[in-house]
């Protein structure tokens, strides 16, 4: 086939431009008795004697008539046709063929051409260098060399060994080929690794497998304290562990999950967390449902069943736990004992007494009035259950509360469920790991081992985890860094592909927007869709400008543990408002530093804090820059000074108080600057009448006026005040005013009320 270049580039034009050569071969091939063909896209498929024909012959018969000269080959190279009629480039033979009188050739003389540098790589033309490997497909080809497929599947043509080649994109071509394909594109080649899409190998730590039965060992129950916020949870707690924890709570609420561990008077041991009441604290109590093995719902006998004492039966159905009720409070005076157990029963707790399977124990934790027979109940029930565990192998637990430590870093209350955790042992959870440090009890003593059931606080993090993230021991720290950076790109990975569906549906959006503007535009004439531009230009100007002054409020949130920090937002997700926008710039755990002022400072916002201190650098710059910081410890108390702050980004009320009211009598009209002004007679029936004051005319049920006076007459004097019963006359801001006898004139006083924003948070 065509090895020459010349016939290459001939055979590109004579495909691109088959009309013209053909004009001009045709005639030349027939008269010596060969059949000629266009080169085209359908080259390829002629069958092979007839590609064979005109590969091996075009060279010859072209030399024959001229065409294949030196001063051809720069007319292909230029984008000249050999079968043109334009006298400059047509050599002798052609022009005896045209008819034309021949002209004297004169040879020039050849360029210099620099020779390859023999250090450069590849044997081809200076040109693209391609990376190339052993072996490639037509497509992986025509990538590298930023070409069509048509360019690689006409390089082919020009071998020898053409009908060997199926020219296809998933051909492979190997060394040999390739080489000779780059080469004679003008192209040099350097061997190297093409970009190729390689799989993520899955870095992700799982659990264990269950572990063989003969392993098992029995181990203590894990008992979640619910209910109701101040029906005594904390107040049971402190009673089985003599200690008062309740005193020291903020408000007498507890708004963190407290963990540890009770050796009752019988031996046994067992693991209490008491969570929350509060409403704020959903996320708490569920956390502690699911991780627990029997839940004490406390109920007072004088309170009854109230929302969070719903709530915390619906999450032991979700886990699938079981309930033994404590009916507290029974020593208070208007305790009710038997209406708590019938008002249980409207919810779905069927106690035993009233035929159904759930324990009840009527309790004092005041007083400590069968305590011992609740705790009874939790062994009873704990040996129904036959709890055991694996101690053998990788840890694994559940993170129940995280914060920062002034002294320790970040810490995190854990429940170890399989496994025994030990110093220096590397954990996982979520996005952040730890080389165990040290461990503490809930007494703040230091223990070398934490065996299942144990609550334990774990030092050594690099990052704060987040509660109720889930803890797994891993190898070695370069694996616990390979999971946790697996696990941050594939949340990268997933918030792109939540982005690009947002992006998607917008692009959406615009798009059929487009259409049916573009249908109204059909519709419509040019002018009527001109005005019809201009009044959706000035609307969305307005609502630019509406939005650019609507009042909205900067915050950022500073709070002692995560759950905290969990549980504010939950509650701030309920803010609705129209009133006032609601912005989080900013949350996170430990102290209020100066970067955070700084950036309330930024974003004209506020800084609040839950059960945190301020650095003292942070609160000279806060009072430096004016920015307000605000620390609380009562969750309640900080959505209401969260509520004082964002009604004080809106615009007071206007509000009037009518101090005296008077009847139209009669209409008069004066001259004044050539101009009749009506003025109102009028007998005063409420009140006084005040001159400077706000004036508004009631006609019926209808206001028809809300201004000023311009003057207040007594006879003809003119006064400030007229008192109840008297007579005078009166003249408005509006000389238009159109006034009749039975109007009603009320003098008002204008005051500016603070608006309240219109936000429940639940409780």
């Amino acid at each position: 086939m065509y090895r020459s270049p010349t016939l290459f580039r001939l055979c590109l034009v004579v495909r691109l431009r088959g009309l013209t050569c053909s004009t001009f071969l045709s005639p030349c091939f027939q008269q010596r008795g060969y059949r000629c063909y266009r080169l085209s896209q359908s080259f390829t498929t002629l069958p092979q004697p007839r590609r064979t024909i005109i590969g091996r012959t075009v060279t010859s018969e072209l030399r024959t008539i001229g065409v294949a000269t030196q001063s051809g080959d720069r007319n292909f190279s230029s984008g000249q046709m050999p079968g043109t009629k334009n006298p400059k480039y047509l050599t002798n033979e052609k022009r005896v063929l045209y008819g034309e009188k021949s002209k004297p050739e004169t040879k020039k003389p050849k360029k210099y051409k620099k020779p390859l540098d023999p250090g450069k790589i590849g044997k081809g033309k200076t040109g693209k260098v391609v990376d190339i490997k052993k072996t490639m497909t037509v497509r992986e080809l025509s990538t590298a060399m930023g070409v069509d497929e048509d360019h690689v599947y006409e390089a082919i043509l020009l071998r020898k060994d053409a009908d060997k080649f199926d020219l296809e994109p998933d051909t492979e071509l190997r060394e040999p080929v390739i080489i000779d394909i780059i080469k004679t594109s003008g192209m040099r080649y350097q061997y190297g690794r093409l970009r190729e899409e390689k799989l993520r190998e899955n870095k992700e730590a799982f659990k264990r497998p269950p572990a063989d039965p003969s392993l098992l060992v029995s181990r203590s129950p894990v008992v979640t304290v619910m209910g109701h916020v101040d029906h005594g949870k904390t107040t049971l707690l402190d009673t089985l562990r003599k200690t008062s924890v309740a005193a020291g709570e903020a408000g007498g609420i507890t708004q963190h999950i407290g963990a540890f561990s009770v050796k009752l008077p019988s031996g046994e041991n067992i693991t209490f967390l008491d969570t929350p009441g509060h409403a704020a604290f959903s996320a708490m109590r569920a956390r502690g449902a699911h991780v627990t093995d029997i839940i004490v719902l406390v109920v007072a006998a004088d309170d009854g069943v109230m929302k969070q004492t719903i709530e915390s039966m619906h999450h032991a159905g979700d886990a699938k736990v079981p309930i033994i009720v404590a009916i507290n409070k029974i020593d208070k005076s208007d305790a009710d004992p038997d209406f708590t157990k019938r008002d249980l029963m409207g919810h779905g707790i069927h106690i035993e007494e009233l035929g159904g399977d759930i324990q009840a124990v009527q309790i004092s934790a005041l007083q400590g009035t069968n305590v011992d027979v609740l705790t009874e109940s939790i062994v009873a029930q704990a040996e129904m259950m036959e709890l055991k565990a694996d101690r053998t192998g990788l840890v694994e637990g559940t993170v129940l509360e995280s914060k920062v430590d002034k002294g320790k870093g970040p810490v995190s209350t854990a429940l170890i469920q399989r496994g025994v955790l030990k110093k220096g042992s590397v954990l996982v959870a979520g996005t952040a790991w730890a080389k165990v440090r040290g461990m503490f009890s809930e007494l703040n003593q230091q223990i070398s081992e934490a065996p299942p059931s144990t609550p334990v606080e774990i030092i050594g993090w690099k990052e704060l985890p987040s509660a109720g993230e889930e803890i797994l021991e891993v190898e070695s720290e370069k694996r616990a860094r390979e999971v946790v950076e697996w696990r941050k790109e594939e949340r990268k990975l997933q918030k792109l592909m939540e982005e690009q569906e947002i992006i998607d549906q917008k692009a959406g959006e615009q798009k059929r927007a487009h259409t049916e503007k573009m249908l109204a535009k059909s519709r419509l004439h040019w002018r009527e869709f001109r005005q019809l531009q201009d009044e959706l230009r000035r609307k969305m100007q307005a609502e630019q400008k509406y939005e650019s002054d609507e009042p909205q409020l900067n915050v950022v949130i500073k709070g002692d543990v995560d759950g905290s920090i969990e549980a504010l937002l939950d509650v701030l997700d309920t803010y609705n408002s129209e009133q006032c926008k609601l912005q989080i710039i900013h949350c996170g755990v430990g102290m209020i530093t100066a970067k955070d002022i700084e950036m309330a400072e930024t974003f004209k916002g506020i800084v609040l804090g839950f059960h945190v201190d301020i650095h003292p650098q942070a609160k000279t710059l806060a009072k430096k820059k004016g920015v307000s910081v605000k620390v609380h410890k009562i969750i309640y108390k900080l959505l209401e000074d969260l509520k004082d702050e964002l009604a004080s980004q809106l615009p007071p009320t206007t509000e009037y108080s009518v101090v005296g009211e008077a009847n139209l009598l009669k209409v008069f009209f004066v001259t004044e600057r050539k101009k009749q002004v009506p003025v109102a007679g009028c007998r005063v029936t409420k009140g006084n009448l005040l001159k400077n004051e706000h004036y508004r005319i009631i006609r019926g049920r209808q206001e028809i006026f809300s201004g000023s006076l311009t003057s207040m007459k007594h006879l003809k004097d003119n006064v400030n005040s007229i008192a109840k019963g008297m007579e005078c006359g009166l003249s408005f801001d509006d000389d238009d005013l159109d006034l009749r006898p039975g109007d009603v004139i009320q003098c008002c006083e204008v005051m500016e009320v603070p608006q309240k924003i219109e936000w429940d948070p639940g409780f």
